[in-house]
């Protein structure tokens, strides 16, 4: 199971990539197993000493008891001493954000992916965007000619 933000990459230049567990429900893993989870608009939180996933959806696993369940809560994040000290001092950095690229299991655990990343402006966009058509046309014209 591996569920991707697809959208991290194409608004933010990706500078770090670090890994940390998540702290779940036992309904919460099993609907992430099935592959329930949303990414979009999430992103992570350092307060007090700790990482939060905060805005990441898990959608409701059926077979719960989902009478006071909240889909969209903070989930804390699995991380050495070291990184946070490490994360929160490059997170105050002018212009540096948190943002998750992936949620995965690995061994039975469910692991996430997220990136040291600079926002990316709205010309760098359009930049990639035609580097990518161009790619795609010389690749067209490469299969034509064989």
């Amino acid at each position: 199971m591996r569920i991707f933000n697809r959208r991290a990459r194409f608004d933010y230049h990706l500078l770090e990539k670090f890994e940390a567990g998540v702290v779940l429900t036992g309904a919460e893993v099993k609907s992430a197993k099935a592959g329930h989870v949303s990414l979009e608009g999430a992103f992570v939180q350092l307060r007090d000493g700790e990482a939060w996933l905060t805005n990441a959806h898990i959608h409701p696993y059926p077979f719960a008891d989902n009478r006071d369940y909240e889909p969209r809560r903070s989930r804390k994040l699995l991380l050495r001493k070291k990184e946070i000290q490490y994360l929160i001092g490059k997170s105050r950095q002018k212009g540096l954000t948190l943002i998750p690229l992936k949620v995965y299991t690995n061994d039975g655990k469910i692991k996430l992916e997220f990136g040291l990343a600079k926002g990316k402006r709205q010309y760098d966009k359009r930049e990639a965007t035609k580097k990518r058509e161009l790619d795609r046309e010389i690749q067209k014209a490469l299969r034509e000619k064989i």
